[in-house]
């Protein structure tokens, strides 16, 4: 078989794999080596399967030379007869880091594109040696049994399908094939530069002569460690040792403290990640020292609050992390609720979703038995200017309808790797 024909095939097989029965998949193309090779595989590979395949481009607006790159992908494109859309980011303010943000902003952009589209799921360009470089990067920066799963071949988030089917090829290989094809590509200039953790890593890996195949079968024994370990830790919400309260996380203490210390880190940062809402759950570090503050009182991380009761820890909002958030009724409020009135009402004026806040309790009152005054006053509440109209959580004021809340279920399901 030749080398064409080979990766070819090794496609097909990891596409079986990954997107049975799948009928439109979508190709994030950047105009680099190893998405335009994803693109002609793909394109191949539904040509012969009658399955759609649309490409997309992001434009963050932050290099000249991204003109240059999507005329590239749009020149591809029309040679292969693949639907083409170049996707903008507008919202960068010039804070924080900019890769995440660009990350986050990405795979934003390609999901909101990929629910338009209906695609059943979105190809990444992800290589072995993509692969190998996150599993050293993430032990350089000390992650456990989860760092080190590092890239998954296919897992699901904000509503989309996401499939890496080119992990187990090399970047070398993807370019080869390219050639061989006549097709180009561009090149990055900030895959050459220092500054950036992931070229340090990919030269670490050149100057030590390391072995990208071996690394990222420590991705593939971590992963099924990983699998493993969050079974273990949905049996402990399945035996009622961790309960659900209006979108706090109560957990037994005692349990908590016969746990191996795995188990107890998964089920906290879980916790912290449920409800918060983050995609990512707390590093490692911030959780352990975060658990061993908990013997002196109330400790926050990540937008949460973990608060000692009798006998359980609970995970709560931080008021701190919504005290800016403001939604019109009916639209969604920190990520989590979704809350209107039930009957109109005529004499408020801009009724909204807002934290009720200690000027809410002290509206409303606190109940002899109830939450904690921190996760009370972290609660959502409908206001109309400095008045409180309603209090879902307490069944106080007008009467709500519930249209989103968080789901216990989906603390289970995130605990178990797809």
């Amino acid at each position: 078989m030749t080398a064409p024909a080979a990766l070819a095939r090794a496609f097909a097989d990891q596409m079986a794999q990954l997107a049975p029965g799948a009928q439109r998949i979508g190709v994030a193309v950047s105009g680099g080596g190893d998405s335009m090779a994803l693109l002609q595989l793909a394109h191949a590979w539904g040509a012969s399967r009658d399955v759609t395949i649309l490409a997309a481009t992001v434009e963050h607006g932050l290099r000249p030379e991204a003109a240059e790159e999507q005329a590239v992908v749009a020149a591809l494109c029309a040679r292969l007869g693949v639907a083409h859309q170049v996707l903008r980011w507008t919202g960068w303010d010039g804070q924080g880091n900019l890769q995440a943000a660009a990350r986050e902003a990405r795979l934003g952009l390609l999901a909101s594109w990929a629910r338009a589209e209906a695609l059943d799921a979105v190809c990444l360009g992800h290589t072995e040696d993509d692969q190998a470089e996150t599993v050293l990067l993430r032990l350089m920066r000390g992650s456990g049994v989860d760092g080190l799963a590092a890239m998954s071949a296919r897992r699901a988030g904000q509503g989309t399908l996401w499939l890496r089917p080119l992990l187990e090829q090399r970047r070398e290989t993807l370019r080869a094939h390219l050639r061989a094809e006549g097709i180009a590509w561009c090149e990055d200039p900030s895959n050459a530069d220092p500054r950036f953790d992931r070229v340090r890593m990919r030269r670490a890996i050149d100057t030590l002569d390391l072995d990208t195949g071996r690394l990222a079968q420590t991705a593939r024994a971590m992963a099924r460690a990983q699998e493993a370990l969050g079974l273990r830790a949905a049996d402990e919400v399945s035996a009622g040792h961790v309960r659900f309260e209006w979108g706090d996380v109560l957990l037994d203490r005692a349990r908590l403290d016969a746990l191996d210390a795995e188990t107890r880190l998964r089920l906290l940062a879980e916790a912290v990640r449920w409800v918060s809402g983050a995609p990512y759950r707390p590093r490692l570090s911030s959780l352990e020292t975060t658990w061993g503050r908990l013997g002196t009182g109330a400790a926050p991380l990540q937008g949460c609050l973990f608060t000692p009761e009798r006998g359980r820890i609970r995970v709560s909002r931080e008021l701190a992390a919504v005290a800016a958030e403001v939604a019109p009724l009916g639209a969604l409020w920190d990520g989590r609720w979704q809350i209107s009135l039930r009957d109109p009402v005529p004499d408020a004026t801009t009724p909204e979703l807002r934290v009720l806040g200690a000027e809410g309790v002290t509206q409303v009152g606190r109940p002899e038995t109830g939450p904690p005054f921190a996760s009370l006053c972290a609660s959502v509440a409908v206001w109309d200017r400095d008045r409180v109209l309603a209090v879902p959580r307490l069944n106080w004021g007008l009467s709500t309808r519930i249209d989103t809340q968080p789901d216990p279920s989906s603390f289970i399901s995130s605990l178990i790797p797809h």
